[in-house]
C-alpha cells in the first residue's frame, strides 16, 4: 500500500488574512478620525465645566457633527485630552475633522463671547443680562450696586449705578469674570462721557460731566428715531434755559419703579418723587438709563432749533414732530395722537 503524504497547511493565508483585516480597519478607523466633515455651516461647541470627553463626543454625534463617536473618544486617549477639557465655546469651522476637534480641546483656547447691553436699558436689566449669561464666571451676582461700583470704581462720580456703563456689544473670554466685564463697560462710558464733555457746544445748562450724561440717558429714552436725537436735546435744553421742566415721562416711569406697570395714569403725573420732571424743575438726580454714544453726542450738541415740545407721530418710523409754541403742539397732538 502506497502511503499518501500529508499536505501541510501554510498558516501565511490567515496571517496576509489578518494583515489585511487591519490594515483595512486602520485606513477606516484613520478615516473617521481625520476626514473633514462638511457640516454646512459652522457649530458652536459647548464644554460644561467639568465635562469630559464622553459628554462632548455625545452631543457632537448626536447633533452630527463628526463621523464617529468611539472613534473621536479614541483619539482622545491618543492625545491625553479625556478629560479635564477647558471650560467654554468652540467656534468650529463648516468643514472640520475630529482630529481637529481634539486639538482645539488640548489647546484649551475657547472662543470669546459676545454679550450685548442694548442703548436704553437700565443698569438693572443690564444686570440681568450679565447674571443669566452662562459663559461667564459670576463673581457679582450676589453684590449690591453699590457694592459692585466700589469694586469698580470708588471715586466714580454717583453712588448710583445708572447710566455710568456703556451699552454696547462686548467680546469677552468665556468664563471669564464679569467683574472685568462690568470695568470693561464702565471705562469705555466714562471715555465717552469725557470726549462729549470735551467737544461739547458752548452755552449749555449743564454744570458737569455728570448732568450732561443725565440728559444723554433722557434723549436716549425719549428717542425713537436716529435723526431726532439732536432735536429732542435741544426742546430738553430750551426747557431749562427758560426755568420750564421738563415733563417727560420717561423719567416719571423710571421714578415710578416696579408700579410701573406698562402704563402712565394722570395721577402718575401728578405723584410727586425726585424723577418726576412734571412736580420738579431741573434734570433728575440720576441718568435714567444707559445712554449710547450717539445720545452723549445729541446732548453735547443739541440742534439749533427753538424747540419746546414734541409728539411722536405714531407711524411706525419712530420719528416726532416738534412745535416751537403750546398752540402748535397742540395742533400735532390732534393730528398725530387723537387723529382729529
Amino acid at each position: 500500500m502506497v502511503k499518501q503524504k500529508t499536505k501541510k497547511h501554510s498558516g501565511k493565508p490567515v496571517l496576509v488574512g489578518a494583515l489585511i483585516f487591519l490594515a483595512a480597519a486602520g485606513g477606516t478607523f484613520g478615516y473617521l478620525l481625520f476626514a473633514e466633515k462638511d457640516n454646512g455651516q459652522t457649530y458652536r461647541m459647548r464644554v460644561g465645566k467639568g465635562q469630559g470627553i464622553s459628554g462632548v463626543s455625545r452631543k457632537l454625534a448626536e447633533d452630527d457633527i463628526i463621523y464617529n463617536r468611539t472613534v473621536m473618544m479614541a483619539g482622545a486617549y491618543v492625545l491625553g485630552v479625556q478629560n479635564k477639557l477647558h471650560t467654554g465655546n468652540y467656534k468650529l469651522p463648516q468643514k472640520v475633522s475630529a482630529w481637529q476637534i481634539l486639538k482645539r480641546l488640548k489647546e484649551g483656547r475657547p472662543d470669546t463671547v459676545t454679550i450685548r447691553i442694548i442703548e436704553g436699558m437700565k443698569f438693572s436689566q443690564m444686570r440681568g443680562v450679565i447674571n443669566q449669561s452662562p459663559d461667564l464666571a459670576h463673581d457679582t451676582k450676589n453684590l449690591s450696586d453699590a457694592e459692585l461700583l466700589q469694586k469698580i470704581d470708588p471715586a466714580a462720580p454717583s453712588s448710583h449705578p445708572e447710566g455710568l456703563f456703556a451699552p454696547d456689544s462686548y467680546e469677552v473670554d468665556a468664563e471669564s469674570s464679569d467683574l472685568a466685564l462690568y470695568k470693561l463697560a464702565y471705562k469705555t462710558q466714562q471715555r465717552n462721557l469725557q470726549a462729549a464733555w470735551e467737544e461739547r457746544q458752548s452755552g449749555l445748562p449743564y454744570k458737569n460731566p455728570y448732568e450732561l450724561l443725565t440728559m444723554a440717558s433722557i434723549v436716549e429714552k425719549e428717542t425713537g428715531h436716529k435723526d431726532d436725537r439732536r432735536h429732542v436735546a435741544a426742546v430738553f435744553v430750551n426747557r431749562l434755559n427758560i426755568g420750564m421742566r421738563l415733563q417727560t415721562d420717561p423719567s416719571v416711569i423710571y421714578g415710578m419703579g416696579d408700579a410701573y406697570k406698562g402704563n402712565i395714569r394722570k395721577s402718575d403725573l401728578q405723584r410727586d418723587t425726585p424723577y418726576n420732571t412734571y412736580t420738579r424743575a431741573g434734570l433728575t438726580p440720576t441718568p435714567i438709563s444707559l445712554p449710547g454714544k450717539a445720545s452723549l453726542e445729541a446732548a453735547a450738541h443739541p440742534s439749533n432749533a427753538n424747540y419746546l415740545y414734541f409728539v411722536s407721530k405714531m407711524d411706525g418710523t419712530g420719528k416726532s414732530k416738534f412745535s416751537h409754541s403750546l398752540s402748535e403742539h397742540n395742533d400735532a397732538v390732534r393730528q398725530y395722537i387723537l387723529k382729529k
